[in-house]
């Protein structure tokens, strides 16, 4: 009987004999290694090779009697029987013949990488990553093993594992029979990461399943630290579509802590194979990959997805393992599976969830789940205590591994200290469709069992802990009726200004994006004056000492404040990818730019900074022309090394022609020139000026958005902030006559004309009227789009009759 396979002779329809993990490992070394794709040599055992075992050592009757009897919700009882099932299998013997031939692939592996050769072990059942039930985790790897007699103990300690209590219950819940299940063994040479760098990427968003994405995450070490959630890595977003034309398209990159790493034990022959270090300081503060290997990673991703997607002749999104190995610096596949979550959602349907009060923020991690959830917190430490979790808590802990699972699906939420977003907390709260924040650092510490908390996914990037039960509401939007049904002639664009937001908010049925505020990009993600970064070495120590952890990881301050800003833009710009994104330059007031960190020393204090030092006249200024140069070379970079020539551009708050005129050759100066490469420039018409002299101002421009909040404040004279004054109504004759006057001016040279303020969406008589007058377009925020692509739709349909 043949109970070794090679991966060269293994394919993806080989499952049923090695398991889903090792049929991939062997379909990619097979086929893909010549399109670039490298995958390190190894075996497998078959899975009569573990039945054989069973059946030699006299186990299966006695294991499927103890497993009969179990009802799986009891935890302790599970802890029992698994460690008794597991503890037989453990001191089975090895029959003769599987012995024999797993030394002799072993001796075959030393022939090609060397006497005593590192090698991995891990499990892959043959009911393991299925496009609809993925097991991660369910069953150990043993990494660093060495030596033909170290090898045959940890192969039953691999066969043991197919009996973790967390396999037992994911097989109950899946609803496979225990006995149906087998267990291949992969045996595999190791990449040295324990000398470099490892990680897991996702060839789709894990989060909204937007599939132009390549998600990777990134630590020091060995990989198992990144897939358990030991650590919280750095993470990476690569647009797939610009990959192929040799485009650098990285729309973000997020430092992660990277507080230890996995690496080699002293003596790999005796006791631990591995052992867990901290990282330096220094190493923390840098990204875990450059660029370019960043670009490799997810050139590779690609590639597995497109083999997949034909093998099967659907779309295949994939969950791959990924290493670099420290000697040679050469990246390696180590693992690959079909991603089960995003890919098995119905993709007409999308929820929304909206928190309507906050309380105080008891905690921040990186969101999963883009949902809310709300419930008495239980702070629980051990696994061993795990059964102490009631239906319906929210979980609070440290880390969570495969060991959790029997509990993990009656929580309302998890939240971890530690963890990023590809951990398994992360893994199984998607699979569970519950809300995690991982990676908090301090949850467990200012978070109390009992203590009543809400825990919100819904608002970007961060998730956040607040104390109490708090209100929130949740829809869920039939999508089929819009995309599949007719579309207004009147373009419906959305505003956005949080990257995060975008992926999701592509889902709508949308024309594009009419506003893209790069005030919450600098706000938020960038938080630092330009001037404070120009000037860093100006400044003193204390705010520099303020800077230096947000800036970590890039070249310099220059290049954080580029990098960060065309993050974003590019970010947005990939979500809607090929429509028109209108990206409106920085119009930050001074108070505004006063109150980012070093801002203060920069910034005039005006008594009106609304009609102050705003717009177009801050970017020709000596106080602020150098910091412009930095938001105009984040833009080109967008559009040329990111390949996102879907951007266009938007001038706001112009007051005069010669400053329309200045401000459009200081962006030619600086590779921005309008008509160069296909670069649209609009202008924001917000000031009675730009309707009034909408002739002039059109020579130079290519149309115009119509902020009608800021016109109808300095057309009425009424501050919109004030709730004194209650005259500002955007439906004033006045403001409509400065409207009609732009919207007739730019049909009458032929010009983009639209709309981004707030009118349409508060007054449906202002959308009829803007129809009616032939606006191209109006852009609204997302919560807005779908209630208004149906009244435009009907007021374009009764203006017909």
């Amino acid at each position: 009987m043949q109970y070794i396979r090679p991966f060269n002779t293994l394919g993806i329809n080989d499952v049923a004999i090695v398991g889903g993990k090792n049929a991939s490992l062997g379909e990619m070394y097979r086929r893909l290694t010549e399109k670039g794709v490298k995958v390190p040599n190894g075996f497998a055992t078959t899975a009569e090779a573990y039945r054989h075992y069973i059946k030699f050592n006299d186990l299966e009757g006695r294991i499927r009697l103890l497993l009969d009897e179990l009802d799986i919700s009891d935890t302790q009882a599970l802890a029992i029987i698994g460690a008794r099932i597991r503890s037989w299998i453990n001191h089975g013997q090895l029959p003769t013949e599987l012995a024999k031939q797993i030394d002799t692939a072993y001796q075959q592996l030393e022939a090609e990488y060397g006497e005593h050769t590192d090698v991995a072990v891990r499990s892959s059942a043959t009911a393991e990553d299925l496009p609809n039930a993925s097991f991660a985790g369910q069953q150990e790897t043993y990494l660093n093993i060495r030596g033909s007699h170290n090898l045959l103990a940890t192969c039953k300690q691999v066969f043991a594992s197919l009996f973790t209590d967390r396999a037992i219950s994911y097989r109950v819940h899946q609803g496979f029979d225990h006995m149906d299940v087998a267990l291949s063994i992969g045996v595999q040479k190791m990449v040295r990461s324990d000398l470099a760098t490892s990680g897991v990427m996702f060839s789709i968003d894990t989060e909204t399943g937007f599939r132009d994405v390549v998600f990777i995450t990134a630590a020091y070490g060995l990989g198992e630290n990144v897939v358990q959630g030991s650590v919280n890595p750095d993470e990476f977003y690569v647009y797939k579509p610009k990959l192929a034309e040799g485009k650098r398209p990285i729309l973000k990159r997020q430092l992660g802590e990277k507080a230890i790493k996995m690496i080699y034990s002293g003596d790999p022959m005796v006791g631990l194979s591995t052992r867990n270090v901290d990282v330096k300081q220094k190493h923390r503060n840098r990204f875990a990959l450059n660029d370019d290997e960043v670009l490799a990673l997810a050139r590779q991703a690609v590639i597995i997805e497109q083999h997949y997607s034909d093998q099967t002749d659907q779309a295949r999104p994939m969950d791959i393992e990924w290493a670099k190995d420290g000697e040679t610096g050469e990246l390696f596949i180590v693992q690959a599976r079909p991603e089960t979550v995003q890919i098995n959602l119905d993709s007409n349907y999308t929820q929304t969830y909206h928190l309507q009060t906050r309380g105080t923020v008891l905690t921040r991690g990186k969101s999963v789940g883009q949902k809310i959830a709300a419930g008495n917190a239980r702070v629980i430490i051990e696994a061993a205590d795990m059964h102490e979790l009631n239906p319906g808590e929210v979980l609070i802990t440290d880390i969570t591994d495969p060991d959790w699972e029997p509990v993990m699906k009656t929580a309302a939420a998890i939240v971890t200290n530690r963890g990023g977003r590809t951990c398994h907390a992360a893994i199984i709260a998607r699979e569970l469709g519950i809300p995690a924040v991982v990676g908090c650092g301090d949850a467990t510490t200012n978070i109390s069992t009992g203590q009543p908390v809400t825990v919100c996914c819904a608002e970007g990037d961060d998730g956040l802990v607040y104390d109490g039960l708090q209100t929130f509401d949740r829809q869920q939007i039939d999508l089929s009726s819009l995309t599949q049904g007719p579309r207004p002639k009147t373009h419906i664009m959305l505003n956005l200004a949080n990257p995060a937001q975008a992926f999701e908010a592509s889902r709508l049925p949308n024309d594009g994006v009419g506003l893209a505020r790069l005030e919450f990009i600098i706000n938020n993600s960038i938080r630092i004056h330009p001037r404070a970064l120009l000037e860093y070495g100006q400044l003193d120590q204390a705010t520099r000492n303020i800077i230096n952890p947000i800036i970590a990881g890039y070249a310099d301050p220059k290049a954080f404040y580029i990098q960060r800003l065309a993050e974003g833009v590019g970010t947005i710009a990939a979500a809607f990818y090929p429509k028109p994104v209108i990206v409106r330059l920085s119009d930050f007031k001074s108070n505004e730019y006063a109150s980012l960190i070093g801002g203060e020393r920069f910034e005039p204090k005006e008594e009106n900074p609304m009609l102050g030092f705003r717009g177009a006249s801050r970017y020709p200024s000596d106080e602020f022309s150098s910091s412009f140069a930095l938001e105009c070379a984040a833009l080109k970079y967008v559009r040329e090394a990111m390949g996102l020539n879907n951007v266009a551009l938007m001038i706001p708050f112009v007051r005069s022609i010669n400053e329309a005129d200045t401000v459009l050759e200081l962006m030619a100066n600086t590779g921005l020139a309008r008509g160069e490469n296909g670069l649209k420039v609009y202008m924001m018409c917000e000031i009675p000026v730009n309707a009034l002299l909408a002739d002039d101002f059109l020579e130079l421009f290519d149309g115009f958005s119509i902020g009608s909040n800021d016109l109808t404040q300095l057309t009425l004279g009424v501050d919109r902030d004030s709730g004194i004054v209650s005259s500002f109504d955007e439906r004033n004759p006045a403001v409509l006559k400065l409207m009609q006057m732009a919207i007739e001016t730019c049909k009458r040279q032929g010009k983009y004309i639209g709309i981004c303020g707030q009118a349409p969406s508060d007054y449906p008589e202002v959308s009829q009227w803007l129809v009616q007058q032939g606006i191209e377009s109006i852009s609204l925020n997302p919560d807005s789009v779908i209630k208004m692509t149906n009244v435009v739709l009907e007021i374009e349909n009764q203006t017909l009759k």
